[in-house]
């Protein structure tokens, strides 16, 4: 899932640029549901994720089963590196990520995690510094409420539809989904547009007004 290629996007990605302004070329080209929920955050503002999707999709259970947690183990187990983990479904009634999710994760080499829902055990998953983003923290354990239906699968997120390999990149203003048919384009295009952004700002700082500099360049 990860070859020398991925590792020159992502860190291009990471050295020039952020959400909003691929975001920007998503809805320029015509992508205007690309963002997951807003409520998802990083647990760190310094957090940011970029690697390959790993769709997940968790259903609801109740009480206690023959096969705890579904295919939680063997889904992570299958985590690739350069992927990231990207988990929805069920009622979000209890956490979907914790300290050992982090710790097999990371190890695998996968690049990230990103729940749309709950995590726990938050303290010990700070301490090893890998990005994990999520709604937020909730204790309440898995084991008898939630299970892995099924992963590598496609999903679909508040109107998003992710596809196994997909390009997901989060920061703290939120995460972004870059159809892999696509990326190219969009990454290409938003390393134009943040130039024109330095060049706008060097305007406005010099005393430009932001009228004038809009009509000359069309970037805000």
């Amino acid at each position: 899932m990860h070859d020398n290629s991925d590792s020159a996007l992502y860190r291009l990605i990471e050295e020039r640029l952020f959400t909003a302004v691929v975001g920007d070329i998503l809805d320029r080209e015509g992508y205007y549901h690309q963002f997951l929920p807003q409520p998802i955050k990083p647990l760190s503002a310094a957090y940011r994720v970029i690697g390959r999707a790993f769709p997940v999709r968790i259903e609801d259970v109740s009480g206690p089963q023959s096969q705890p947690f579904g295919r939680l183990t063997e889904a992570l187990d299958a985590m690739e590196l350069g992927e990231v983990y990207l988990a929805t479904g069920g009622s979000m009634n209890c956490a979907a990520w914790g300290e050992i999710m982090t710790a097999t994760a990371r190890t695998r080499g996968a690049a990230g995690a990103v729940i749309n829902g709950f995590h726990r055990d938050t303290p010990r998953v700070l301490e090893q510094k890998w990005p994990v983003f999520s709604r937020g923290s909730f204790a309440q354990d898995a084991g008898v409420r939630s299970s892995v239906a099924d992963f590598r699968c496609a999903v679909e997120i508040s109107g998003v539809a992710v596809e196994p390999g997909d390009l997901v990149f989060g920061d703290i203003d939120g995460i972004v989904v870059i159809p892999q048919a696509i990326e190219k384009r969009v990454v290409e295009l938003a390393l134009e547009k943040v130039s024109g952004e330095k060049v706008v700002r060097r305007e406005i700082e010099s005393g430009c007004s932001s009228t004038d500099v809009f009509d000359r360049y069309g970037i805000l």
